[in-house]
C-alpha cells in the first residue's frame, strides 16, 4: 500500500486546480480572489513538500516515482519562482487587460507537471509530467491574445514543442525496445553491454530535453517566444521550466545511463560549448530587453550544462547551485522591467534606458549590482555560481570546456556594460512611474541584496545543495 503523505503536495495541488476551476465558473469576478488564493495554495504545497516523512529516498508505484534531496529541494525552488512571478505580476496583468482567472490555474497546472518530471523515475511518468506542462505553456505563451506578436510566439512554441515531445517519444520508444523496460532503476541493472539502439534514444530524448531549456542548436524558438509573450509570462518561462528540466537530465543521465557516460557526455559537452558561445554573441547586436534575456538564458544554460557534464555529484551539485543563483537574479531583472512603466505603458528596449540613472538612482543601482552578477563580476552571487562550476569542470580535467566558458563570459559582459553605458551616461528621457506594488519592490530589494551580500556566507546554499547525491 502506497503511503499517500509521501505525495500529499502532488494531490494537494491537484485538488486545488479542481476547486479553483469550479470557483472561477459558478463566482462571477472572481479572478482576484483565485488570484490569491493560488498565491496561498502554492505557500501550502511547499510547507507539504518540507513536511515529508522520509528520511533519504523513497520511491513509490513499482519504482517509478521517487521522494528524495534531490527532488525535493528542486520542487521547492519550482514553487518558490511560480509564488513570487503571481506576486510581481498583478499590476502588469491587470493593466494589459488580461487579469484572467485562467492565468493563475495555468500557473499551477504547469508547476504540477514540472513536479510530476521532478520525481519521476519512469519514462511514462517523466513523460506524463512534461505534457501536462508543455500543455499549461502553449496557452500561457499566447495568453495575450490581442496581441499579434502573443498569438505568434503561442503558435511557435506549439509547433516546435511538439516536434521535440514527439522526438522524445520516439527515444523512449528506442530505449523500452532495447532495455525491455521504462523504469530508471530497471534500465540501468539491466545493461550488460553498450548497445547503439539506447545511444540512438538517450540522443533523441537528450535533443528534446535540450528544446525545452532552449539548449543550442534547438534554440530558435526562445527569442521569439520571449519577446511576444505578456512580460509575466516571459519571467516564468525563463526561470521555473529549467528547473524542472534539469532535475530530468540529472536524473536520466546519471541513474540508468551512468555507466555509459561515454556516450552521452560529448553531446552534454557540444551543447554546453554551443549554448555558451551563441548566448553571448548572438546577445551584442539585441536593443529589446525580452530578447536579450532570452540571449542571455541560452548562454547561461550552457554553464549549467557545463557542470552536467562532468559525471560527478560535485558537477550536479554545482548545476543546481548555478540554477538557484539564476532563478534569484531574473527575478530582479524582471522585476526591474516591471518598473519600467509610464502612463499605463510598459517599455522593454535599451533604448529607454537612456539616462535612467537622473531619474530613478535607486532602481538604475539595483540594475547595475543584476547585471554584474548576471556578467559574473566578483564578489557578487553569479560570479561564484561560474566559480563552483569551473571547479567542478576544472577538477576533472576538462580544461577547453572551462576556457571556452571564460572567454564566453568575456564576451557576455560587452553586452551588460552597454546597458550601464546607456543608464549611466545617455541622455535622460522622461522619468517613470513610481507607484509600484509593494511585492514589486520587495524582489527588487530581495534579489538585489542576496547577490550583492551573498559572498558573506556562500556556505549556506552550497550546504543544502551538498545533500543531493546521485552518483553512488
Amino acid at each position: 500500500m502506497v503511503n499517500m503523505n509521501f505525495i500529499s503536495a502532488e494531490i494537494f495541488i491537484s485538488f486545488s486546480i479542481m476547486f479553483l476551476l469550479i470557483l472561477g465558473v459558478f463566482k462571477k469576478n472572481s479572478s482576484g480572489l483565485i488570484y490569491n488564493l493560488s498565491i496561498g495554495l502554492l505557500l501550502i504545497t511547499s510547507i507539504l513538500i518540507l513536511n515529508n516523512p522520509y528520511e533519504s529516498s523513497v520511491t513509490l508505484f513499482a519504482n517509478s516515482y521517487v521522494i528524495d534531496d534531490l527532488s525535493s529541494l528542486m520542487k521547492v525552488m519550482t514553487i518558490f519562482g511560480g509564488t513570487f512571478v503571481l506576486l510581481i505580476s498583478r499590476k502588469y496583468l491587470k493593466i494589459s487587460k488580461i487579469f484572467l482567472i485562467e492565468y493563475p490555474i495555468l500557473i499551477l497546472c504547469s508547476i504540477l507537471g514540472m513536479m510530476v518530471m521532478i520525481s519521476s523515475n519512469d519514462l511514462i511518468v517523466f513523460y506524463i509530467g512534461l505534457e501536462l506542462q508543455s500543455l499549461a505553456l502553449y496557452v500561457l505563451a499566447s495568453f495575450n491574445r490581442d496581441k499579434l506578436k502573443s498569438s505568434e510566439s503561442g503558435l511557435k512554441y506549439f509547433v516546435l514543442s511538439a516536434l521535440s515531445s514527439g522526438l522524445l517519444l520516439y527515444g523512449c520508444s528506442l530505449i523500452y525496445g532495447f532495455s525491455g523496460s521504462t523504469n530508471f532503476n530497471t534500465i540501468s541493472n539491466s545493461m550488460d553491454s553498450t548497445h547503439y539502439g539506447l545511444t540512438f534514444g538517450i540522443v533523441f530524448i537528450l535533443v528534446g530535453l535540450a528544446f525545452k531549456i532552449s539548449a543550442v542548436p534547438f534554440h530558435m524558438w526562445a527569442p521569439d517566444v520571449y519577446e511576444g509573450s505578456p512580460t509575466s509570462v516571459t519571467l516564468f518561462f525563463s526561470i521555473v521550466p529549467k528547473v524542472a528540466a534539469l532535475t530530468v537530465f540529472i536524473r536520466f543521465l546519471y541513474v540508468p545511463f551512468l555507466n555509459m557516460i561515454d556516450q552521452w557526455q560529448p553531446i552534454i559537452i557540444f551543447l554546453s560549448i554551443a549554448s555558451m558561445i551563441f548566448g553571448a554573441i548572438a546577445a551584442i547586436g539585441q536593443n529589446n530587453l525580452k530578447r536579450l534575456v532570452a540571449y542571455s538564458s541560452i548562454g547561461h544554460i550552457g554553464y549549467v550544462l557545463a557542470g552536467l557534464s562532468v559525471g560527478t555529484n560535485e558537477g550536479i551539485q554545482s548545476s543546481i547551485v548555478y540554477i538557484s543563483i539564476y532563478l534569484v537574479m531574473n527575478l530582479g531583472l524582471f522585476s526591474f522591467l516591471f518598473m519600467l512603466k509610464r502612463n499605463d505603458q510598459y517599455f522593454e528596449t535599451i533604448d529607454d534606458l537612456s539616462g535612467l540613472s537622473k531619474n530613478h538612482p535607486v532602481l538604475s543601482l539595483s540594475l547595475l549590482i543584476i547585471l554584474f552578477s548576471l556578467a559574473g563580476i566578483p564578489p557578487l552571487a553569479g560570479f561564484f555560481a561560474k566559480f563552483y562550476v569551473f571547479k567542478s569542470v576544472i577538477e576533472q580535467s576538462m580544461y577547453f570546456l572551462a576556457i571556452v566558458g571564460l572567454l564566453s563570459t568575456v564576451i557576455a559582459a560587452f553586452y551588460y556594460l552597454r546597458i550601464i553605458k546607456v543608464i549611466y551616461f545617455d541622455e535622460e528621457k522622461e522619468k517613470y512611474d513610481k507607484d509600484h506594488s509593494t511585492w514589486l519592490k520587495i524582489s527588487l530589494a530581495f534579489s538585489t541584496l542576496l547577490i550583492l551580500l551573498y559572498f558573506i556566507f556562500p556556505s549556506r546554499l552550497v550546504e543544502i545543495v551538498s545533500r543531493v547525491y546521485v552518483v553512488q
